[in-house]
């Protein structure tokens, strides 16, 4: 890796706010005006960073592999760099700039963080309450109300214009996302880091098109999160936002198997906010087949809760269902009882019996999958969740999947 990375000297320039330029310019993300002015700020960008780079190749030399690359052409002027430009995902940075993160458009306009267990605060992007409070149509009642929509379209106390500037990625169409990401794609090295965001009734046709867009207009990549497609929600600004899932064909149905007098298992201790709770897992000559669950205290709500949960996931297993489709429905759940840090954070009782059933299932040495929450709900305060880049973030309380 070494010796690749010193003899092509690959940098990427790129940028960040963009979204925020646009409001303060007073553009907007989806229009002809916007994507032009992207493919000209890129441009220069672009320019001045090769031009640069000769410059640098004049006084060190060019990269080692130059010979035989595709800028090794007659009267072409020897680089010292193999790219100079990227559009990186700048989610975890752009929140600490409190800026928009890339090129990507806002997530929300508005959207609660929570400061304490049962402390929520609405906060609303600088730009819109500046604007808000200028033209005197600003009140506390009316950013919750964004916040709960999660849009300020159709909100008639927003003027048009302020509605037309403030356009988050569900505001704005696929191909209108793919558009913006060609203007910059044209005057990058590298990729360009672009989300493309689908609602939740999308179809496999609608995602086509997109795929053949982006490779007509020259993009090197592209990202598309279709609402509601993984199990963690990835993308939502409510809650209690509830989405269907698309079949694909119909689930074979399986016998139910008959119990054994005897069956090996083992049991696991898990430490949860609601105290010891421990995990036995037996087993027949098919894998998984039953689970039981016991409190350090017996009797009361989260002892009932994992009895639940128990007789579930062995209804299930004896039904046909993978362990591991257990472990994926439940690991990451929730509280507001967690217990432990960093690999040992328990998130909830339904945690904590997922986090058992992988110890279980995993080849000794192996390590567990590491997941974030589900619902759309952050791991660590149970906030929304914003995906872009193939990143998850938290603008709750800063939470990074890649950080």
């Amino acid at each position: 890796i070494d010796q690749m990375t010193r003899a092509n000297r690959k940098i990427g320039l790129g940028i960040m706010g963009w979204a925020d330029m646009l409001i303060l310019l007073g553009i907007p993300y989806n229009s002809e005006e916007a994507i032009a002015l992207g493919e000209k700020v890129m441009k220069f960008i672009n320019d001045e960073a090769h031009q640069m780079s000769v410059e640098l190749a004049e006084e060190r030399g060019p990269f080692p592999n130059f010979k035989g690359s595709v800028y090794d052409v007659k009267g072409g002027k020897p680089l010292r760099n193999a790219t100079c430009t990227t559009i990186a995902p700048t989610g975890t940075i752009s929140i600490i700039s409190n800026t928009s993160s890339g090129v990507e458009p806002l997530f929300a306009v508005s959207f609660i963080r929570q400061v304490l267990d049962n402390d929520k605060l609405v906060e609303v992007h600088p730009l819109f309450e500046q604007i808000a409070r200028e033209r005197g149509f600003y009140s506390k009642a009316l950013m919750e109300k964004i916040a709960e929509q999660g849009t300020v379209q159709g909100i008639d106390e927003i003027p048009e214009d302020v509605r037309r500037l403030f356009v988050t990625a569900h505001d704005i169409t696929p191909e209108d996302h793919i558009r913006m990401q060609a203007a910059f794609q044209r005057h990058t090295d590298n990729a360009v880091s672009k989300t493309v965001n689908f609602c939740n009734s999308a179809t496999r046709e609608d995602v086509s098109t997109v795929y053949r867009l982006a490779y007509r207009l020259g993009c090197k990549g592209v990202t598309i999160y279709r609402d509601g497609s993984r199990d963690m929600q990835v993308l939502s600004v409510k809650k209690e936002d509830k989405v269907d899932d698309i079949p694909v064909e119909a689930e074979k149905t399986s016998r139910k198997r008959e119990r054994p007098r005897a069956l090996r298992g083992a049991t696991y201790q898990m430490e949860t906010g609601c105290g010891p709770l421990y995990v036995t897992i037996n087993e027949d000559d098919k894998g998984a087949f039953e689970l039981f669950t016991t409190m350090g205290k017996a009797g009361g709500c989260a002892a009932s809760q994992c009895e639940a949960i128990g007789r579930l996931i062995s209804l299930a297993w004896r039904s046909g269902v993978q362990a591991r489709a257990a472990v994926k429905q439940m690991i990451g759940i929730s509280c507001h009882k967690p217990a432990g840090f960093g690999a040992n954070r328990i998130t909830s009782c339904a945690d904590a019996v997922a986090k058992a059933i992988e110890m279980h299932m995993l080849p000794e040495g192996e390590a567990p999958t590491k997941v974030v929450g589900n619902g759309g709900a952050c791991p660590d305060c149970g906030g929304p969740v914003e995906h872009e880049g193939g990143c998850c973030v938290c603008h709750a309380c800063g939470y990074s999947e890649c950080a």
